[in-house]
This record gives C-alpha cells, structure tokens and sequence, in this order.
C-alpha cells in the first residue's frame, strides 16, 4: 500500500479525535499549549497504537472485537457525551465541568475514537502494510488534526459562552451514535 493511501486513511480516522480536540478546545478556552499537546499526544498515540496492535493481533481476536468494537466506542462517547450535557445545563452554582485534563476523561476520549483504529490495523495485517509507517502516519496526522481542532475550539468556545459544555457533549454523542449507525448499517 502506497504512502498516499495510508494517509488518506489516517485522515479518515482522524476525523473522530479532530471532532473531540474540538470539542475540548469548545470547553476549555483558555487551554494553554502543553494540555493541548498532551491531549493531541494521547490522541495520537491511541491511534497509532491501536492500528499497530491490531495488525499484530491480526484475525485472532477479530472475531470477538468485531462484534462489539462499535458498541464499545458508542457508550464511552455517549456517557462522556451526557455527563457534559448534564453538566452544562446545570445551574452555574452548582455546576462542575467536565476537566478534560483528567486522565479518565482523556483515556476514555481515546479509547472511544480510537477503536476504528483497531478494525483497520487488523485489515492492514491482511493486506501485509508496513506497519510501523502506517502507525506513525497516522499517529502524526491525529495530532496534527486535533492540534489545529483545538486551537479552532479554543477560538469559538472564548465566543460561544459559558454554556459550550453542552456543545462538546453533543459533539461527542453524535460521534458515539454515527460510529455505531455506520457499524450497524454495514452489517445489515
């Protein structure tokens, strides 16, 4: 497989963690640098690793993670997703935002958009990919992408008021049900 397809790939698994940098910029507008390439990084790493893990799990464990890797990656996005809804619609004295610094929330936001990373190590195993090229491409494009999602983020959410919390659990609810309507829809 040619350089160029494998980042066009990695653009197209990008796009779940642009959506969530954005989001996470939306809510923390004044992020400053090092949170914000600590979040890319995570972001990044996940999905480079999970594309390399799954190339070397191969077919074996396909079988089992093909079932529910979708419904994984919908409820961790819905139950960040809702958490920041609740969390926004809150009073603003009783409210407690969702720190998007918490290792917890980062992992979970990695994980979740990371999954599809997995399906497609698995198919470059298949496809006999060099899989330390495709990983770092698509590691460096995730972080290039939500690095520049961030910074969009961080310019709307300073904009949109305090109530932007609600905007980022949208976001990544709508993530959670197109991962798993574009699951389901493929299976039937």
């Amino acid at each position: 497989m040619d350089l160029v397809t494998i980042t066009a790939i990695a653009l197209g698994l990008s796009l779940d963690s642009f959506a969530v940098s954005l989001s996470c910029g939306v809510i923390e507008s004044k992020i400053i640098f090092r949170s914000a390439m600590r979040i890319a990084f995570i972001l990044a790493l996940f999905q480079g690793g999970l594309t390399v893990l799954g190339f070397f799990l191969g077919t074996t464990v396909s079988v089992y993670i093909d079932r529910y890797d979708h419904w994984i990656a919908f409820l961790l996005l819905m139950i960040l997703g809702i958490r920041m809804i609740i969390g926004g619609l809150k009073a603003p004295a009783d409210r407690q935002p969702v720190d998007i610094s918490r290792w917890p929330v980062v992992l979970t936001m990695a994980v979740g958009t990371s999954i599809d990373a997995f399906a497609v190590g698995i198919s470059f195993a298949l496809l006999k990919v060099q899989i330390w090229i495709a990983g770092l491409i698509i590691g460096t494009v995730t972080f290039l992408a939500s690095m520049t999602a961030i910074r969009i983020g961080k310019s709307a959410g300073s904009r949109l008021g305090p109530r932007v919390e609600i905007i980022g659990g949208i976001i990544l609810a709508a993530i959670g049900v197109r991962i798993l309507a574009e699951n389901l829809m493929s299976a039937a």
